[in-house]
């Protein structure tokens, strides 16, 4: 499965690990992704998306039913 946030969009980044001898060595940055369960009104039953923690927080914020019509008319 893919390690990116479908409402933060991130995914992982690429540099350098850098030594007190700054010898560089190649390092991906994974994104802080979890798996979470949201109660969906509409629907009637938990919808469970791998996602961001600061998408954890933005779906709290503006409620998970924003997300889910975001999602559908982009998908159209």
């Amino acid at each position: 499965m893919s390690k990116n946030c479908i409402i933060t969009k991130k995914k992982p980044m690429f540099g350098n690990n850098r030594s007190h001898a700054l010898n560089a060595t190649k390092k991906k940055f994974l994104p802080n992704l979890q798996y979470h369960k949201f109660w969906s009104e509409k629907k009637k039953r938990f919808i469970r998306i791998k996602i961001s923690n600061k998408g954890i927080r933005t779906i709290e914020k503006k409620g998970i039913e924003f997300f889910i019509e975001k999602i559908i008319k982009k998908g159209k």
